[in-house]
């Protein structure tokens, strides 16, 4: 007879590292008998979230380049027609989104324009929290990521179901249920004794696991204190051994974003179970000097994302893999005195991948009739693009999570 500590050095517990003693209840099987409807299918798709974050300037990246408005407005700003990457529509990408630019001609990339929410709140962290959250009136509970990974969770468990390169859990993957493990580097994340990643029969580790396992599993959180350590040791062999397997197939930018990304790809491309992953790309604040910083941090993304797609299909996992960017709010239309923009509304999400519909989404704002003094009033609800990703990618009713039925776009197939 299999006991139940048994069962929980076999690898096989229902909860990851700080998961609730709710999480360990419901188990996967009874959740999902007991509420068919709500199961999400295990597809193996991975939606991996970008997060521009500052408020990025969503006029000078996809560029209404032939929109006298534009031009009058931003004398400074403004950029040349002829540098500028032709998409479609009167509409360019930043001359520094190359990478993006290919992706587009071989029909892997999709815009979404106008993108906001009614009464723009231009705090950054407001905004942001409202994104986050998925709802304008902060009512739901958690992050919109969060919501939906309790419902993948219930259908499989993975400690890497949701994973984050950052220092801690984005407010968007935030849930009591799911923990999300989050590093920067991949060498850091381990048990460590000394300094240092500890061995198996590590003398001090053998004895913190009795520690944990000597509390009775019938207390208060017994069964979550014994499988702590363990899942905490396995799925840090498990990322460790994805990464000696691993071998890129391009070369990543030297960047923070770029490395980030190649962990992303990690997962991936190991098979660790991720669905969603996220990775944070900030400084689009640019009330200074914006001609010079936007073109460095677009250059990040493009260079950064395109390695990683390349890498991805290089490696056969682009099919399955959605990448999704976006920002707290845009800038405004017209330029402040310091070569900058001032905080905005609407902005622009890119969607990419092989499974990608091609185009331009959302109606263009019209320049010509702004709101809050010199703000382009948003024309496509961001809880749109989220009901898009999380109902025809994810697999999940979308309804429940954003807490009332969106418009979905076309930018991922029915």
């Amino acid at each position: 007879m299999i006991s139940r500590r048994d069962f929980v050095k076999g690898g096989v517990a229902l909860v990851s590292i700080g998961t609730t003693a709710h999480s360990l209840l419901k188990g996967a099987v009874a959740f999902a008998a007991q509420n068919p409807a709500y199961v999400a299918p295990d597809n193996g798709k991975i939606l991996v979230l970008v997060q521009m974050a500052g408020g990025n300037d969503g006029l000078n990246t996809l560029v209404p380049y032939l929109d006298p408005v534009y031009r009058s407005s931003r004398s400074v700003l403004a950029l040349p027609e002829d540098k500028v990457l032709p998409l479609a529509e009167g509409f360019a990408l930043h001359p520094a989104m190359s990478g993006f630019k290919g992706l587009w001609d071989s029909g892997k990339l999709a815009v979404v324009r106008g993108v906001g929410y009614p009464q723009q709140n231009y705090s950054h962290f407001k905004s942001m929290a409202i994104w986050q959250s998925g709802d304008p009136d902060l009512a739901l509970r958690d992050g919109w990521l969060g919501r939906t990974l309790e419902k993948l969770e219930t259908a499989q468990h993975d400690p890497f179901l949701g994973f984050n390169i950052g220092t801690g859990t984005p407010a968007e993957m935030y849930t009591e249920n799911v923990s999300i493990p989050s590093l920067q580097d991949q060498a850091d994340y381990a048990v460590k004794v000394g300094g240092k990643s500890a061995a198996d029969g590590e003398p001090r580790t053998a004895t913190l696991m009795k520690l944990y396992e000597q509390y009775p599993a019938s207390s208060p959180y017994g069964a979550l204190l014994e499988t702590t350590v363990q899942t905490a040791m396995s799925s840090s062999k498990s990322l460790a051994g994805a990464a000696s397997a691993y071998k890129p197939a391009v070369t990543y930018p030297a960047t923070s974003f770029g490395s980030g990304l190649s962990v992303l790809a990690e997962a991936i491309v190991g098979n660790l179970g991720m669905r969603v992953g996220h990775i944070t790309l900030g400084g689009f604040d640019t009330h200074n000097n914006q001609l010079a910083e936007q073109e460095d941090l677009l250059k990040s993304l493009d260079e950064g994302l395109t390695a990683f797609y390349q890498d991805l299909e290089a490696q056969g996992k682009a099919d399955d893999v959605l990448v999704l960017t976006w920002s707290e709010f845009g800038r405004r239309v017209g330029e402040n005195a310091n070569g900058g923009t001032d905080h905005g509304a609407a902005s622009v999400c890119f969607a990419l991948g092989k499974q990608v519909q091609k185009g331009l989404y959302g109606d263009p704002p019209d320049l010509s009739k702004l709101i809050d003094n010199g703000n382009t009033p948003f024309t496509t609800d961001f809880r749109s693009v989220y009901a898009t990703v999380i109902e025809r990618w994810l697999g999940t009713p979308a309804d429940v999570l954003l807490g009332q039925k969106w418009a979905q776009l076309g930018f991922i197939a029915a």
